[in-house]
């Protein structure tokens, strides 16, 4: 198994004039953030639009992307859902397809479960493949929050090597943290303004948004947090806080959308349900990006 890397970027699906997908813009766009500091990328996931690509669409990112990076980074691929059995199938078709290093397997949304129904969807899912599989807690989008000690048990399944924890209280990464026994179980904080916290507290790293923009910096924070030098982390977290949040301002990944397309490196729309970013939370994105260097090789506009 590879190594997967602290700083994971969760990359935007490219859209052409027409809504298609761009994959030759893909392909730059996954070079470009490599060269900018990511050690892998995460492929149609939330902030990739995976509710509203194909899994054809999917696939072909998947192929897209591997090319583009060759061996130099992870690429860990989005096949979660909320249907066990459609996301084994699906997972079993990128393990055949060879592409991926990982993939990422997101808490069951809209038919809610219990905490063994959590343990018993993960474990049905790592059980089919002999790809590693990062789980992805997210309950501000699911609604459903996977407990640490569900976590802390899905961890003795050898092929699950890590979570995606973006729960709101960095003090449910910490649980994860004291209470796994494996070494070489990960914590990434799914939340970029909770990087620090989490790393700082023994954390891996972070699978983020930001990172599209701020890809060396952000690296060098979880490298400083990892040696413990946690001030010279924090002076990081402090000066990227305006992306940190205000990416944010509304839901992702409309905010980084704009945000590359206002840099100059074009990425296009989004697919309905999502909608443009309107005027005033443009602006606030504006006022964010004018805060901040930027890593990634984009002319910046005044």
């Amino acid at each position: 198994m590879r190594e997967i890397g602290r700083l994971i970027t969760a990359m935007v699906t490219p859209f052409d004039r027409k809504g298609q997908v761009d994959y030759a813009q893909a392909k730059r766009l996954a070079k470009a953030l490599i060269a900018a500091g990511s050690d892998g990328l995460v492929v149609s996931g939330t902030t990739g639009e995976s509710p509203t690509l194909s899994k054809d669409e999917k696939l072909k990112l998947f192929a897209a992307v591997r090319q583009a990076i060759g061996k130099k980074a992870a690429l860990i691929a989005g096949t979660g859902s909320n249907n066990t059995q459609e996301s084994i199938e699906f997972t079993r078709k990128v393990e055949k397809q060879g592409a991926a290093d990982a993939v990422l397997l997101v808490v069951p949304y809209y038919n809610r479960t219990t905490q063994d129904g959590l343990y018993a969807h993960f474990k049905a899912i790592a059980e089919s493949t002999k790809l590693p599989c990062i789980l992805y807690n997210v309950p501000t989008r699911t609604v459903t929050n996977m407990a640490p000690e569900t976590t802390i048990r899905l961890s003795a399944i050898p092929n699950i090597i890590g979570v995606k924890e973006a729960a709101p209280d960095v003090k449910q990464a910490e649980a994860i943290i004291k209470g796994v026994t494996r070494k070489d179980f990960r914590v990434w904080s799914g939340d970029d303004g909770n990087t620090h916290a989490i790393v700082a507290a023994g954390g891996y790293g972070v699978i983020a948004v930001a990172s599209h923009l701020a890809g060396r910096q952000m690296k060098e924070m979880i490298e400083r947090d990892a040696k413990g030098d946690n001030a010279g982390a924090q002076a990081i977290h402090d000066r990227l806080s305006p992306i940190f949040k205000d990416l944010y301002v509304v839901p992702n990944p409309i905010p980084i959308k704009y945000a590359l397309n206002y840099l100059g490196f074009s990425v296009g729309g989004l697919r309905l349900p999502l909608v443009a970013i309107d005027e005033k939370s443009a602006a606030t994105v504006r006022a964010a990006l004018a805060k901040v260097t930027i890593d990634l090789p984009v002319k910046k506009k005044a």
